[in-house]
């Protein structure tokens, strides 16, 4: 299958890339990061989490990011529910669209939230089911599907089956997960076409993490099937708490440089983007971890001080 001509880039650094860092960032700097990416022409960007800030304090006032958000024609912020109170309290601030997260590892699903993957689905199913009904789009995540920190490879059947009942339960879109990164080119196509016998290739993304640097190499690979929804984070913010080495999601940037490389229309300018990265390095003090950051912007926005042969980003006062 030739690769599709256009891409959508769902950004999920606001989210899923903050959500692992070790800086809290406050609820008016994750505003000013959204407005950021929003501007280079990003119309997908995870807004954030309403997890309890007892377990994810880097998520603690998600309702205030909501709530502080200009609604905009085109534009979806989407924020990650757990239960249903989570999507109550989404709602509450606003939300038009949720994600959920469900693993296809039995035990990455038991030490993430303490049960079975059948377990996880009795609890979703009423969350998905009031969402639906008060006219909000709900996207499903599958994790682990090329690798789980407890069992090593993942049964490709358990993928299918998660990915199937995700989409029976309502789910619009299915982002497919490579959580620890330790995915390969010929594995991640492989699994998706194996996946997209089951689902329509329209209703599936794909979210890899870089941990090995195949990131950008399992994108191409899953471009060629005829995938046209990408997940990606701004500075390749994020990574893994369970994965040895993580270096974070894919940088959005270096994928938006590779796909314009293609000829493959996203409606995002490289340069506007760069600039919200900028504002990660230069305001929220997070180092970038992309290529296309350090080639393009590495000497702005800052004063440089070299120390043991390393360069450190200073900021102004």
């Amino acid at each position: 299958m030739a690769a599709s001509s256009t891409v959508r880039i769902v950004e999920v650094g606001p989210r899923d890339g903050l959500q692992n860092e070790a800086s809290v960032v406050t609820p008016s700097q994750r505003i000013a990061l959204i407005e950021a990416l929003v501007s280079s022409g990003l119309e997908t960007v995870e807004a954030g989490s309403f997890v309890s800030p007892k377990w994810v304090p880097q998520m603690a006032g998600s309702g205030d990011v909501l709530r502080g958000l200009p609604p905009r024609p085109g534009i979806s912020y989407p924020v990650l529910v757990p239960n249903l109170r989570g999507l109550e309290d989404a709602m509450a601030a606003g939300a038009r669209e949720i994600a959920l997260f469900l693993a296809a590892s039995e035990s990455f699903s038991r030490k993430n939230i303490n049960c079975s993957i059948d377990e996880s689905f009795e609890r979703v199913a009423p969350v998905v089911q009031m969402a639906k009904a008060n006219g909000i789009a709900v996207r499903g995540y599958v994790s682990c599907v090329l690798g789980c920190p407890y069992e090593g490879e993942v049964a490709l059947a358990s993928v299918v089956s998660v990915a199937e009942r995700l989409i029976e339960l309502g789910c619009y879109e299915i982002s497919l997960g490579d959580t620890i990164g330790v995915g390969t080119p010929g594995k991640a196509r492989a699994m998706v076409e194996c996946v997209s016998g089951s689902i329509p290739t329209k209703n599936l993304a794909i979210h890899f993490h870089d941990t090995y640097g195949q990131a950008l190499a399992n994108v191409l690979a899953c471009l060629e099937t005829g995938i046209a929804v990408v997940d990606s984070a701004a500075g390749g913010l994020g990574g893994c708490p369970y994965a040895a080495g993580a270096s974070g999601n894919l940088a959005t940037e270096d994928l938006l440089y590779m796909l314009d490389g293609l000829g493959i229309a996203t409606g995002v300018d490289l340069e506007r983007l760069l600039d919200a990265v900028t504002y990660i390095a230069d305001d929220l003090r997070i180092a970038p971890r992309s290529k296309l950051f350090a080639a393009r912007r590495s000497d702005r926005g800052g004063d440089r001080d070299r120390r043991n042969g390393k360069s450190e980003i200073k900021l102004a006062s």
